[in-house]
């Protein structure tokens, strides 16, 4: 088991970014734009869900982010990860 204090940024920032793309991935196989899914997940504005899906400005989706994801995607969650 590893030690939380041994994993460093970088992996952390591979954790995010894998689940970055692969929100990114299966909202394009669904053709779903941005801006349907942002509404549909009650979100008001894209430039936040943007940032995260593209790990920009060290934004990344909490676990509300994606459980709404999955939910409005109709996938289930493991596929992010």
């Amino acid at each position: 088991m590893k030690v939380l204090s041994v994993i460093n940024d970088e992996e952390l920032h591979k954790f995010y970014e894998t689940i970055s793309k692969n929100v990114q991935r299966l909202r394009k196989e669904q053709n779903k734009p941005q801006l349907d899914l942002v509404l549909e997940m009650g979100l008001k504005s894209t430039s936040f869900f943007s940032k995260c899906e593209n790990s920009k400005d060290n934004h990344h989706f909490n676990l509300e982010h994606i459980y709404k994801i999955a939910v409005v995607l109709n996938v289930d969650i493991t596929e992010f990860f």
